[in-house]
């Protein structure tokens, strides 16, 4: 990764916006509404037996605009962030990413989740997703720990890990409910200690 990949930003009222030359990270906004109603739409058969059920109102515009409140509502509390992902420069949704249940104190730890439309999956885009939310999270962040869990047989998921420099720590037996069932999870995590000194903009 060259300097001046990617930037940082603050914009409207300090909500973030990671970027690079081809994708940019940032909260979702009431007008992203209609992309991702037909993304998470037509990927919902290649989504739904990864993610926890969908409710009924699951892609109505009133369940999204609470989701757009809670997340900046997160955000500002320090709980979370819950970015969509879009490609640049056209800004077309791709998906989303999650940093969330950031710990500070002495665990200084958070845990991410991720979503890729099934059109635009096997591209690439998430792990250059997460090749700038990573430095984002150790740099801006300033955590140390970050932690991903998976289901074992979601070899794309893993993979993708891997690649992204996490490591296999353990089974988390029946973690999270998945498309209506307990399922176990590997858990990964990436440190601090292992991230080069970052090569980034200033904060901007």
């Amino acid at each position: 990764m060259t300097r001046s990949v990617f930037r940082f930003l603050t914009r409207q009222s300090d909500k973030p916006e990671i970027e690079s030359g081809a994708h940019l990270l940032r909260l979702a906004r009431y007008s992203d509404f209609e992309q991702w109603h037909k993304l998470r739409y037509e990927s919902r058969s290649f989504l739904q037996p990864w993610e926890p059920t969908w409710r009924a109102d699951e892609l109505t515009e009133r369940a999204f605009r609470s989701r757009v409140i809670r997340a900046e509502q997160e955000y500002h509390s320090g709980l979370s962030l819950q970015l969509l992902l879009f490609s640049r420069p056209e800004k077309l949704l791709l998906g989303g990413m999650t940093i969330g249940l950031i710990r500070r104190g002495a665990a200084q730890c958070c845990m991410i989740g991720y979503w890729m439309g099934e059109r635009h999956s096997g591209q690439g885009h998430m792990f250059a997703a997460l090749q700038l939310a990573i430095p984002y999270i150790f740099g801006k962040l300033q955590l140390h720990r970050i932690e991903a869990a998976c289901i074992p047989d979601n070899d794309r998921s893993i993979r993708l890990l891997e690649k992204a420099g996490f490591e296999r720590e353990g089974i988390l037996r029946e973690y999270l409910k998945i498309n209506g069932q307990w399922r176990d999870h590997v858990m990964f995590s990436r440190l601090a200690d292992n991230m080069p000194a970052p090569k980034f903009t200033d904060y901007l």
